[in-house]
């Protein structure tokens, strides 16, 4: 779900002593979000941003339903600028895909890496 990648992307831009790329992807990201807030008559929601700086499991929840009241979830552009940041922040955690390997292969082919599956055909 969108929501769950845009409050990760917060969490995790919070939690992390950010390089300058990330620091400022963190930043256009929560001043994005406050500028949907505001638009949405919500602007005061916005303090649950800087509370997620100190505290993220006790406002994470409450932050979650003010963003989906306020539908920063449908938001394109919040959506990439989350998954941008996420990238940035964990680069081994960002989905992988499936190699398929079919025919004669030599030789060991099949490990599960960064969350990607290698499957391979025949090995002789």
């Amino acid at each position: 779900m969108a929501i769950d990648v845009i409050v990760s992307a917060l969490i995790a831009g919070a939690a992390k002593p950010a390089g300058e790329v990330a620091g400022d992807l963190y930043k256009a990201l929560k001043d994005f979000i406050k500028k949907k807030l505001e638009s949405k008559g919500k602007a005061d929601a916005g303090y649950l941003l800087d509370k997620l700086e100190k505290k993220p499991e006790a406002v994470k929840e409450l932050l979650k339903d003010e963003l989906v009241e306020a539908e920063v979830d449908k938001d394109e552009e919040i959506i990439k600028k989350a998954q941008e940041l996420l990238q940035q922040l964990k680069p081994q955690e960002t989905p992988g895909g499936n190699i398929n390997i079919e025919g004669g292969v030599k030789g060991v082919a099949g490990y599960n890496i960064s969350g990607s599956t290698i499957n391979q055909g025949d090995i002789s």
